[in-house]
């Protein structure tokens, strides 16, 4: 058996995905973009970002796919942060894992968006993870932007989103996009500026709770203002008002239910994401984690 079969197919189909891309004539990119509005889910359902296990060490995802078994999730957003998650032996990996435990993945994150001068590694860099997440099934990419005022600012971002936009459309992928605090993405005006820039069905709002929290936003104008380019919730609580610092589900100020209910009178239907990064009790995590689900479970559809 060729051991490189896997790299050889995933390579192939990579290349041929991102020429199509390039060489996608305007009228074919027009035809494009109005087939492929994105597919409405059709329903509500919990998910578990892999970080919530491994940390956020390279653990090649060991970890996870040790707790994931003894979890009700059957969802998996992973944190491909680390080159060797992103490779097409990795990719391959992470779908045979999946596949014998019996887990769906639903979303790649990759790192953040940034570039000082030159973006072109970063597009390429999208670009891949939108390709990654075609091989494994799924349709959702997520990024977040670097320091404040860092890596081209909130500019760089833009200029990235531009390019990968019609990328997007065509590949029939959603890129979404997630606030930090401290970070180029973080307020109401941040997203007013990406969205009046980059006006694309296929461009929305991951919306994590616990960082707006940190960066003193309210959720409910979050919701209010962005209803309809929120694609994507991360679920997690915060000590305080102003901090971002991770806690477990009711010890902190996080207003995740307030949140899911008025998006449910907005109609969403999507992912909710348990993301509890570290710190955390390791003693207590499978505990921990089977009741977030526990706690969120209600609002699956």
């Amino acid at each position: 058996m060729d051991n490189n079969q896997p790299r050889r197919s995933f390579l192939k189909k990579a290349g041929l995905g991102l020429a199509g891309v390039s060489l996608l004539s305007h009228k074919a990119l027009s035809e494009a973009q109005s087939k492929n509005a994105p597919e409405v889910d059709k329903k509500v359902e919990l998910a578990i970002a892999t970080i919530t296990m491994d940390g956020f060490g390279d653990q090649y995802f060991e970890k996870a796919f040790a707790i994931l078994p003894q979890l009700p999730f059957k969802n998996v957003e992973f944190n491909c942060w680390y080159g060797r998650t992103l490779t097409p032996t990795g990719i391959h990996s992470i779908k045979e894992r999946c596949n014998q435990h019996g887990l769906t993945p639903i979303c790649v994150q990759g790192s953040s968006f940034g570039a000082e001068g030159n973006i072109v590694k970063d597009v390429a860099h999208k670009l891949w993870n939108m390709q990654a997440a075609k091989e494994l099934g799924c349709r959702r990419v997520k990024f977040t932007g670097a320091g404040r005022g860092k890596e081209g600012g909130l500019d760089a971002v833009i200029a990235c989103l531009k390019e990968i936009a019609p990328a997007a459309e065509e590949m029939d992928v959603l890129v979404l996009v997630e606030n930090h605090a401290n970070n180029n993405i973080e307020f109401l005006e941040d997203y007013d500026r990406i969205f009046e820039a980059v006006d694309s069905s296929h461009v929305g709002m991951c919306m994590d709770n616990a960082h707006f929290d940190g960066s003193k936003v309210d959720l409910l104008e979050v919701v209010d203002r962005f209803h309809s380019k929120i694609l994507h919730i991360d679920l997690k609580d915060t000590e305080k008002f102003g901090v971002h610092k991770v806690v477990n589900y009711g010890e902190g100020v996080t207003q995740n239910d307030a949140v899911v209910q008025k998006m449910l009178e907005h109609g969403y239907a999507g992912y909710l994401l348990i993301e509890m990064a570290p710190p955390r009790n390791e003693a207590t995590l499978v505990k921990d984690l089977t009741r977030a689900y526990d706690l969120f479970k209600k609002y699956e559809s």
